[in-house]
């Protein structure tokens, strides 16, 4: 069965980082975006993107850990921290290429989404205020975008 993660609309998200504050205060007691698992991205002054663990087939912040201190759940694809193992030496920040690997600034170790310990869907997506996040898999998020392609293509053999 194919991993389900975290999805990010750029054309909803307005940047009002919701989805960094309930992470925090449902993963951490505290309303710290910095203890967040996602993060809100401003590209420039108006477009706005969360980024969340993409949960990869082969994910290269396990790989990249010396220590050997990430693992991924074979049935979720979390990404596990082993505590005892990690010193925070930032090996898998530097490998994830989304971005979505974190240092805790008060323990130094890193920590990912985990997708609220995979309930429903976790509590971004539940609450954000513009149905900016979705919770899908790569299948989806690929069909969804044949489908806006396909869209903008009528829409241009329409025009001319």
């Amino acid at each position: 069965m194919p991993h389900r993660f975290v999805v990010s609309n750029p054309e909803k998200c307005v940047g009002c980082q919701l989805c960094e504050y309930v992470c925090s205060a449902v993963k951490e007691k505290s309303f710290n975006p910095m203890l967040s698992r996602i993060r809100v991205v401003r590209i420039d002054p108006v477009v706005s993107m969360s980024i969340a663990c993409r949960l990869c087939e082969d994910p290269t912040c396990v790989v990249s850990c010396p220590r050997k201190a990430l693992t991924a759940n074979q049935e979720t694809g979390v990404i596990i921290v082993d505590e005892d193992k990690c010193n925070g030496c930032g090996w898998c920040i530097e490998a994830c290429e989304f971005g979505a690997i974190f240092l805790h600034s008060g323990k130094k170790i890193v920590f990912a989404c985990d997708l609220c310990a995979i309930e429903k869907e976790p509590k971004c997506v539940k609450f954000c205020p513009k149905d900016a996040l979705e919770f899908m898999t790569v299948e989806e998020v690929a069909q969804k975008a044949r489908k806006k392609a396909v869209k903008k293509l009528l829409e241009e053999l329409i025009k001319s």
